[in-house]
Order: C-alpha cells, then sequence, then structure tokens
C-alpha cells in the first residue's frame, strides 16, 4: 500500500483578486505567459529571483493540468494589461 503526498499549490490570491506565486508579488500570468514563450522554469527562475524553482514548476504542472479552469482568469488579466 502507498501512500498519497499531498502538496498545496503555491499559489495565492491577493486582495485584488490576482493570484501570486509562492508568497511573492510575481504573477501567475507573468509565469504562464514567459512559459509559452518558450521559457524554461530555469529561465523564469533567473528573470524572477524571489520565486523558488520548485514553486514554478508545480505552478506550471497545475497550469497544465486546470489550463482550462484558469482561462477566463488568465484572459482577463491580459485584457486588464493591454488597458493599462
Amino acid at each position: 500500500m502507498s501512500a498519497e503526498v499531498v502538496e498545496a499549490i503555491p499559489l495565492s490570491k491577493d486582495t485584488n483578486g490576482v493570484y501570486r506565486v509562492g508568497g511573492t508579488r510575481v504573477s501567475l500570468d507573468l509565469v504562464v505567459r514567459a512559459f509559452h514563450r518558450g521559457s524554461t522554469p530555469e529561465e523564469i527562475a533567473q528573470a524572477y529571483p524571489s520565486l523558488q524553482l520548485a514553486d514554478i514548476y508545480q505552478v506550471i504542472g497545475y497550469y497544465l493540468k486546470h489550463g482550462s479552469e484558469l482561462a477566463d482568469y488568465l484572459e482577463h488579466r491580459a485584457r486588464e494589461e493591454k488597458e493599462l
């Protein structure tokens, strides 16, 4: 019999409704955008030194597994950015 290991995804929602990674100010959409541009988790960690590499891998994995659930949120964030 094997025990299931469950770890919390290092994402938290701030008071403005923005998902932040690993207790930092780096947003989920920044990490996802960098990933879509072809950046590796290691390159993302170099670009955002406040992030832990393990957190980046977990967040990307979560995004890949739950992308359809996050699609509306990510589209909303992209619209907000364009408006600014």
